[in-house]
């Protein structure tokens, strides 16, 4: 491809999307009626996930992303386990107009967090002593827009 002088494009007008560094914030797990939780179950626990985005701008360039990450089993009303996980990344980003800024960072930056907060989910959970977790691959897309009609509703006078 060209840029129309016959001269290949220039690479610092491309949007560009950059993990500067990633990292957990904050990691919890509990076991609260271990070892009982452990033994066989006559059933399979109910699982409850809440997946929430976060950012803040840290630089003109450069966004906070944190994956928050709540969940619970439980049978019967009784924990088995619990876990939440705040696991964040920097992003530069680069050259992307201002009405795609909010939707890249809400949603690509999280895409690319999330394979890495669901291998520690799965490895607290196995090493909490049950079998590992292996959270769904979520759509950030629908979880956005969700959020926006949320926005919207709250911000309607009643």
């Amino acid at each position: 491809m060209t840029n129309g002088n016959g001269s290949p494009p220039d690479d610092a007008q491309l949007p560009q999307l950059n993990v500067m560094v990633q990292y957990t914030k904050d990691l919890s797990f509990e076991n609260p009626n271990a070892p009982r939780s452990l033994g066989p179950q006559q059933q399979q626990p109910a699982i409850n996930i809440q997946i929430n985005v976060g950012a803040n701008a840290i630089a003109e360039q450069d966004y906070e992303v944190t994956l928050s990450i709540e969940g619970k089993a439980e049978i019967d009303n009784t924990v088995l386990f619990n876990f939440e996980l705040a696991y964040a990344g920097v992003f530069r980003i680069q050259n992307v107009p201002p009405e795609n800024l909010h939707p890249v960072v809400m949603i690509e930056c999280p895409r690319l967090l999330f394979p890495f907060a669901r291998e520690i989910i799965a490895t607290a959970v196995r090493d909490g002593g049950f079998p590992p977790l292996l959270l769904d691959p979520v759509d950030f897309v629908g979880l956005y827009r969700q959020n926006l009609a949320n926005q919207a509703t709250q911000q309607q006078p009643s």
